[in-house]
């Protein structure tokens, strides 16, 4: 099979492409990459990827651009367009996965207009922009969320399944503020820091590279010894190591504590678009699967009274229940068992 993955501009939709291109690969089946020369789809893929072939189209999101801005953005969408009709017919693909985000929308209406058949994965519990638009489209629309979605789960690293664990007492604690840093989130972990000392609770802190100096003071100055991070590759196994996490509740994140089976307070980013973060962590409150407080004056006192009665056995077991394996390996069967 000939298969052309599309999307990202975040790292989130990358990740799940990154996880699909390796699943079809290892399958036996050839895999090129439409994206964006925008975003982080290059810094992911350009030098190493999975993929036989890689193309990075000059796109940028339309929704969050106004005026002439957004007619621009929309002729760049359309020359794409074409650009990627090329690409398909160049490679012959016979099917085409969009992950999302605004460099799918060239590869994803090229697939529709060649007639080939188009698979959708949405990451968000709210569907974004050109994923709803496109869903009455698609072959399959896949989402974690969605009880009528035909695979259920959400594809991550293998690492993460090989390093599940149940989690019963609160030993560690790990904050993630992500890359670039959460300030909410470092504020936080100041704010608990010396209780949780006194607790003899171990930190586990990614304060971010634009907060690092700040975050790496104020623990020197409350005299509180950290595992301090501005960035790192390593989190995979800093994520095993934690028993309980401190986390913004980006798709691919929140899928990574659940699948590893940690559980954790999520702090919604509130300028998500479509607060698709707070409801991303709706969801697995509602399934009594972890916390979730927005930002304010009561996320501290929120924490602290998870971390006097964490309950954390029960909130792993169900997130270890939940999770399923081989997520990315069933989507591209899918394709295979639609497109015969």
């Amino acid at each position: 099979m000939r298969l052309c993955i599309t999307g990202g501009g975040t790292g989130g939709h990358l990740m799940i492409a990154e996880a699909l291109a390796e699943a079809a690969v290892a399958d036996g089946h050839e895999v090129i990459f439409i994206g964006s020369i925008n975003g982080q789809d290059r810094k992911y893929f350009e030098e190493y990827s999975p993929f036989s072939h890689v193309y990075f189209l000059n796109t940028t999101g339309v929704v969050n651009q106004k005026g002439f801005g957004k007619i621009k953005a929309l002729l760049k969408v359309v020359k794409a367009f074409f650009q990627a009709r090329k690409i398909l017919k160049k490679h012959k693909i016979q099917a085409t996965y969009s992950v999302g985000g605004f460099s799918a929308a060239p590869a994803a209406f090229a697939t529709l207009s060649r007639f080939i058949p188009l698979f959708i994965h949405e990451q968000n519990a709210v569907p974004g922009r050109l994923n709803g638009l496109l869903k009455s489209y698609a072959k399959s629309f896949v989402s974690a969320y969605d009880e009528s979605s035909p695979i259920k789960g959400y594809p991550v690293k293998e690492v993460f399944y090989k390093t599940a664990h149940l989690r019963e007492d609160l030993k560690t604690i790990i904050f993630l503020g992500g890359s670039h840093g959460a300030r909410a989130i470092n504020d936080l972990a100041l704010e608990v820091a010396w209780k949780l000392k006194k607790s003899g609770i171990k930190i586990i802190h990614q304060a971010g590279e634009n907060d690092f100096e700040r975050v790496k003071e104020e623990y020197e100055k409350l005299g509180v010894e950290v595992e301090l991070y501005a960035f790192t590759k390593e989190l995979p196994s800093l994520i095993a190591r934690a028993d309980m996490a401190v986390s913004r509740s980006g798709a691919s994140t929140l899928w990574e504590l659940t699948t590893n089976g940690c559980p954790a307070l999520y702090v919604p980013y509130p300028y998500a678009a479509g607060d698709h973060q707070y409801y991303n962590a709706k969801f697995i409150v509602d399934n009594e699967m972890g916390w979730c407080e927005r930002e304010g004056e009561e996320l501290k006192s929120k924490l602290l009274s998870i971390i006097k009665e964490p309950n954390l056995k029960e909130k792993s077991e169900k997130l270890l229940q939940y999770a399923q394996k081989d997520v990315a390996l069933k989507m591209i069967k899918d394709v295979e068992e639609k497109i015969k």
